[in-house]
């Protein structure tokens, strides 16, 4: 059972040019993700791994592009992109966190990517 007091999207729309995603909610909140982040990012155990240990950076991602969404019962989404990853299931509080705290994972993101000599073009 979901918790009612939990915001709840109320629209959620892929740019007309596939680089972004825009997610608004049921209490006035609004974010718009560029889907580079949303992939870079993505909640699959190809990226995120089974333990901390086992998580991927993932490069060359700069222009990557949405291709589709699709509902995953009522609390989330998949997202297909056109790398052909699609197997991330995006939960509305997933989108919340990663709309609010973007330096908790773009900028992790870009540190890594520093670190490991790696590039968002390849």
């Amino acid at each position: 059972m979901t918790d009612p007091s939990a915001p709840w999207p109320t629209e959620l729309r892929v740019a007309k040019d596939r680089k972004s995603l825009a997610i608004a909610f049921n209490s006035g909140e609004a974010h718009e993700l560029s889907a580079e982040y949303l992939r870079v990012c993505s909640p699959s155990a190809e990226v995120k791994g089974h333990a901390p240990s086992q998580k991927k950076t993932v490069p060359g991602k700069r222009n990557v592009e949405i291709i589709k969404i699709e509902p995953v019962g009522n609390y989330a989404v998949r997202i297909h992109f056109d790398d052909m990853h699609n197997s991330g299931i995006y939960s509305w509080t997933y989108f919340l966190q990663l709309g609010r705290n973007p330096d908790d994972h773009w900028g992790v993101y870009l540190a890594e990517l520093e670190a490991k000599g790696l590039s968002r073009d390849r």
